[in-house]
């Protein structure tokens, strides 16, 4: 008998995903969870448990709990093991601040949607215990840095184009999953987090004279995947460098609702902190970092730098608010022209939405193509408030808009233009794509085979199709509870398990 239930009732669980549990109790069978897991994400009705030894496949990106509407499906509540650390007193605690938190936590305070709350929230995380507090949109400059560097790279040297990013550990779990021809064009650039973390344990360590392995790190994301993405073992590069048993390179994901939990268990209310700066070594990045949380922030920042590396000059207005990139259709595109050269780029949400574009491939050239999972990108991720029964499209825009205003507001809006960027590179790496920026900046995936088949059948060049229902399913008009089966067949006084009412208020669905 199957440990899960039918992926046509909700999306299976299992117990040792690090990024999401399963409240039994709470649990009516809405199906929301399984609804959105295929028709956006297409993982759910895109493999059979039956083959996979009755073992789900999950890419993490929890927007399944973002629609479960009772709180039966939740991100793993890990602050509290912070909070631990805090008080022990054992650990240097240093906390990094990914760019969408800043205007989602606000929500959890019944702030208007979108509200930036950035200075606010590092001084939270001083409140909470937190030795020092640092910009992942610092690490996001360093990211273009090397991924625009490796942009121009695959193009002049014909290597395997487009270029994927690899920013999203959602995404990069999918390609592994079904995809793995595309693995040589996904880029070798960490994600910000992940090249934050072996910098801090490496460079800032040696700076600050603090043995690696007395740091503490915690990474407050949107993204409920990055709590996969730390556990993997490509991960524990700061390490290697210095030659000592493997330990992770960040130790603990914390979401922004986890932040929000933390934060009220304190009787913390953001409105009334003070404001606090973040700490001076690795400060806030540029404008360029910062729209790493919208969709196409990723490639416009790209872009920037790799105008400014093509041709030596600042990019004009035209490329620092990219019209063309900009906006919330899942699919976008655009040509850029730099000097003589034509980059074709593209934009993609939503992993549904990628089996869309890539049979594209087959028609067009594509050189840099950016693909978050999550609606709109990170200002969406699994670990953001949610709002059940609200315009999630007006929520998302306020967010993206938020973002938007502060990059153009900053008088720093490159990542290239990042004097503490300059400083990392002068003292450590020297230059993108170094061997030393390769041992701890870059690194590679793999093929899964978490589907027990042959993942060739998912390639680009073969139209894949949904796994078609097998037996009937009836909704209760109450409480939303799903029976799978023939009710018919059921005795007349079968009622609903969650609310007690009878079959003649079940409608088939």
């Amino acid at each position: 008998m199957s440990k899960h239930l039918s992926v046509d009732v909700r999306v299976p669980v299992e117990e040792d995903n690090p990024s999401i549990k399963r409240i039994e109790s709470l649990c009516i069978q809405c199906g929301k969870c399984q609804e959105v897991c295929r028709k956006e994400i297409s993982v759910g009705h895109h493999y059979d448990l039956s083959k996979t030894m009755d073992t789900a496949i999950c890419i993490h990106c929890g927007q399944c709990v973002n629609v479960c509407p009772t709180g039966a499906l939740v991100e793993k509540q890990d602050w509290m093991k912070v909070h631990d650390v805090i008080q022990s007193h054992s650990k240097k605690v240093i906390a990094i601040t990914s760019p969408s938190v800043r205007v989602g936590l606000g929500d959890a305070f019944g702030l208007e949607a979108g509200s930036y709350v950035e200075k606010k929230m590092v001084s939270a995380l001083r409140e909470l215990g937190v030795d020092v507090v640092f910009d992942t949109t610092f690490a996001a400059d360093l990211t273009i840095m090397e991924e625009a560097s490796e942009l121009i790279d695959r193009i002049t040297n014909n290597k395997p184009l487009p270029q994927f990013t690899s920013c999203c550990p959602a995404w990069v779990k999918f390609v592994e999953t079904y995809y793995p021809s595309l693995l040589p064009n996904i880029s070798s650039s960490k994600s910000p987090i992940s090249m934050m973390a072996p910098t801090i344990k490496t460079w800032y360590a040696k700076r600050e004279n603090i043995d690696p392995k007395d740091i503490y790190l915690v990474a407050i994301t949107p993204c409920t995947a990055k709590k996969f993405e730390i556990t993997r073992s490509e991960m524990k590069d700061a390490s290697l460098y210095h030659d000592d048993e493997a330990y992770p390179d960040c130790d603990i994901v914390v979401t922004t609702k986890e932040l929000a939990n933390w934060m009220k268990a304190e009787n913390l209310d953001l409105e009334k902190l003070e404001d606090s700066e973040y700490d001076s070594l690795m400060p806030r990045g540029s404008g360029a970092g910062l729209i790493f949380g919208n969709t196409g922030g990723v490639m416009e920042a790209a872009v920037r730098t790799a105008y400014f590396m093509l041709t030596e000059k600042q990019p004009p207005e035209n490329l620092l608010e990219m019209k063309e990139i900009r906006g919330l259709e899942g699919i976008r595109e655009a040509s850029v022209t730099i000097n003589d050269l034509t980059v074709n780029v593209a934009i993609v949400y939503g992993t549904e939405n990628v089996r869309k574009f890539l049979p594209l491939l087959k028609e067009k050239h594509y050189d840099f193509v950016e693909v978050m999972t999550c609606p709109k990108g990170c200002i969406s991720g699994g670990g953001q408030p949610k709002h059940i029964g609200e315009d999630m499209n007006e929520i998302q825009k306020k967010r993206v808009d938020s973002i938007y205003q502060k990059d153009a507001s900053m008088k720093l809006r490159c990542s290239h233009d990042n004097p503490a960027i300059h400083q990392v590179y002068k003292e450590f790496y020297d230059l993108p794509l170094s061997e030393l920026s390769k041992k701890l900046l870059h690194t590679t995936y793999h093929v899964r085979d978490d589907l027990n088949e042959d993942p060739s059948i998912y390639d680009t060049v073969c139209e894949t199709e949904e796994v078609i229902p097998t037996s009937t399913r009836y909704k209760c008009s109450i409480c939303g509870y799903i029976y799978e089966g023939d009710l018919a067949l059921e005795k007349d006084d079968f009622v609903c398990p969650i609310c007690g009412v009878g079959k003649d208020l079940f409608e088939k669905c």
